[in-house]
């Protein structure tokens, strides 16, 4: 048993593009070494999946996400607008843990939750059936 991380870009027709994670921590690192033409000047939307594995295939989609990636007008990742999300994102999550005792009210800023909702979105069942047959190798799509 293990689990294994994937994650797939789609354009605007719904075309899946697998995204390694190699390339992805390229990304986050020096979003100027890594360019992707396809995308340039696009907020693409993208999913990152993690799939059970047994005997190292595929089994089962275990967990996802699903946000946004933005390529300025050359194809390189904004890592700045992605940052910008995945840390709202957190501070909502984190948000309860910080409670005061007795149950006082949780006071988020509501900034956090529209940007943080920006940064997500949801696909229709017949997308997310797609997906999970390519998380689990079962649909092929090209790689970046």
């Amino acid at each position: 048993m293990g689990i294994s991380c994937r994650m797939f870009l789609l354009d605007q027709d719904d075309g899946l593009y697998r995204l390694p994670s190699t390339k992805f921590n390229q990304m986050l690192r020096d979003p100027t070494s890594c360019r992707i033409t396809r995308f340039a000047g696009a907020r693409v939307r993208m999913t990152d999946i993690a799939v059970e594995l047994l005997n190292r295939q595929p089994i089962r989609v275990v967990w996802n996400t699903f946000g946004f990636l933005a390529f300025d007008d050359e194809g390189y990742f904004d890592s700045g607008t992605f940052d910008h999300h995945q840390r709202a994102r957190a501070e909502l999550a984190w948000a309860p843990l910080a409670a005061e005792p007795k149950g006082a009210a949780i006071i988020v800023d509501a900034t956090t939750r529209f940007v943080a909702q920006g940064g997500r979105w949801k696909p229709t069942r017949t997308l997310q059936r797609l997906i999970d047959e390519a998380a689990l190798g079962r649909v092929k799509c090209p790689r970046l």
